[in-house]
């Protein structure tokens, strides 16, 4: 059992509501179809002058007041995001600058969906021993990267920043276990297949749309719907509960037909299941930060009760997550 527990939480959404007509127009789709289809009725997409790291740094700033600490006393900044402002440098040093966390080292972690997850273990790792504080956060900002025609991605997206600082546990709730996993052989169900190493951003990828996020989104539910349980079950056991000690479940906000299914695989039958997706839609890596800041400033949690973050993504990746509030 982690001596690290959260100290606080944070969350930032953009201003502009898009709904369903908005996206559904070019994608040639309506707003039944989508709800039947995905449970979202509308995300947050980002102003034109907004970039991930402002979205981050928002998130942050919460979740500082929340924890009831300054952005001097982190010795630790993880920005979870796969959409970047820039190739380099690492948007946590925008991040770590326009919060003034100056003795605080700051580094990006991609995961894709299971970034935050993967963050707060990285985080709980390097304070482990030494003390000090960390910020976690998830943040990505889909809507520039998604194709417009592309109804399996467009209408699922939004963009967002959730966060949360780590210390130490006696101030607060107790990270329990963690676990991660990886399955490289599935790579290319999610992927921006243009502007990396493999295949530059030019011309020629460009015009052919490889910019674009891309899903293959019958694999990806079948990915989910095999291995989030077994995985589950497993987690369980090495963290020494039974499901039925679980009080809340916070999964990444895929899709919220795929997580009424997958939810009722995981046989948690005393879990309490916390959604954004309605609203916010799939905000990648920030999506399980905002969905637990919107719990927790809604009173839901107590003192005690144990909850399970679940991410999953791109990858393929799993991270799982026990909290004891």
């Amino acid at each position: 059992m982690s001596d690290l527990g959260i100290l606080g939480t944070g969350a930032y959404v953009p201003d502009r509501v898009v709904s369903n007509d908005d996206v559904g127009a070019a994608a040639g789709v309506d707003d039944a179809w989508i709800r039947r289809k995905t449970a979202i009725r509308e995300r947050r997409w980002a102003a034109p002058g907004q970039a991930t790291s402002d979205l981050a740094a928002a998130a942050g700033r919460a979740a500082l007041r929340s924890a009831g600490i300054t952005a001097d006393q982190l010795s630790v900044i993880v920005v979870a995001t796969s959409t970047p402002d820039r190739p380099q440098p690492p948007t946590a040093a925008y991040v770590q600058h326009e919060l003034g966390a100056a003795g605080a080292a700051a580094f990006d972690l991609n995961a894709v969906c299971s970034g935050s997850v993967f963050a707060l273990s990285v985080a709980e790792g390097l304070l482990a021993g030494r003390g000090g504080h960390a910020l976690v956060i998830g943040a990505d900002l889909y809507s520039r990267i998604l194709n417009p025609a592309d109804r399996r991605t467009v209408v699922l997206f939004g963009d967002g920043a959730g966060a949360l600082v780590l210390g130490p546990a006696a101030q607060g709730s107790r990270v329990r276990h963690l676990a991660l996993h990886t399955f490289g052989e599935l790579a290319g169900l999610i992927e921006v297949p243009a502007g990396g190493s493999r295949l530059p951003g030019d011309r020629a990828a460009l015009e052919a749309g490889l910019q674009y996020f891309a899903m293959d989104g019958r694999e990806v539910r079948r990915f989910v719907a095999e291995q989030l349980p077994r995985l589950t079950k497993q987690f369980l056991h090495e963290s020494g509960v039974v499901p039925d000690d679980i009080g809340h479940f916070v999964p990444h906000q895929a899709n919220g037909v795929l997580l009424d299914a997958v939810t009722a695989d995981l046989g948690l039958p005393r879990a309490a299941s916390h959604r954004t997706l309605t609203h916010y839609g799939n905000t990648g890596a920030a999506s399980i930060p905002i969905t637990l800041d919107t719990a927790a400033r809604a009173g839901a949690f107590r003192r005690g009760d144990l909850i399970l973050l679940a991410g999953f993504g791109g990858g393929m990746s799993a991270g799982l997550a026990l909290v004891e509030w």
